[in-house]
């Protein structure tokens, strides 16, 4: 956007350059503008653009302001969806693990060749608390 503005900068004041030129060499005619006009119209116009591109730049400015707000928003969502993904799945986990190892020490007690088994559900308890904290990572990579 930039770029179109200093463009037309440019080819205004290159316009006007000619347009003086051509008047200089042509004031012998008897309708020959004067130069003063010429650079008063080139100034009302350079003026012109110059208000039109400040114009837009605050435009432009106001918008990515209201956009930082957005995306700040969205953010803070973000987080609070990856804390609570994270903690719910943590606190499962451990209701879970809590459950299974307190019958695993049981079961243990009553047969040693349980213990192989029991180390997979227990595993298995402790498996939630890592699709939490997986999932969390999937949300913050997303904002």
């Amino acid at each position: 956007m930039k770029k179109g503005i200093v463009l037309s900068l440019i080819m205004l004041v290159v316009l006007g350059i000619l347009s003086t030129t051509c008047i200089a060499t042509s004031k012998n005619s008897s309708n020959a503008v004067t130069e003063q006009m010429v650079q008063t119209m080139v100034d009302q116009k350079v003026d012109t653009a110059v208000q039109g591109a400040v114009s837009q730049m605050q435009t432009n400015i106001e918008n990515s302001q209201n956009e930082d707000k957005k995306d700040n928003t969205a953010n803070g969502i973000g987080m609070i969806a990856a804390a609570i993904a994270t903690g719910l799945a943590c606190i499962g986990s451990g209701i879970a693990v809590a459950v299974v190892a307190s019958s695993a020490v049981g079961a243990i007690s009553e047969n040693p060749s349980l213990l192989g088994k029991t180390i997979i559900f227990a595993g298995l308890a402790e498996g939630i608390a890592i699709y939490g904290l997986i999932i969390a990572i999937m949300i913050l990579n997303k904002i």
